[in-house]
């Protein structure tokens, strides 16, 4: 619970699938290789809070419905 940027409202860090950007960057396969990547998302205690009680379905789903700017970790939250 530490902003990682001075100043910055995202002192969390949510863990998932790159999901908005789709199966082209969250997989690969090759030489042999086949392996799944993951993203950390900047978020705020009310995103963490709201995740732990309705799951990260639902998170995602807000985060869609707003446009969230993933990489700010400035941003207001959104739920």
């Amino acid at each position: 619970g530490k902003p990682w940027l001075q100043h910055a409202l995202c002192d969390h860090f949510y863990v998932s699938l790159p999901y908005p950007l789709g199966p082209k960057l969250e997989l690969f396969a090759g030489a042999g290789l086949h392996l799944h990547y993951f993203w950390l998302m900047p978020i705020t205690p009310a995103e963490k809070q709201y995740r732990h009680e309705h799951g990260a379905e639902a998170l995602e789903q807000r985060f869609d419905e707003v446009g969230v700017e993933f990489a700010n970790p400035y941003r207001a939250s959104v739920v």
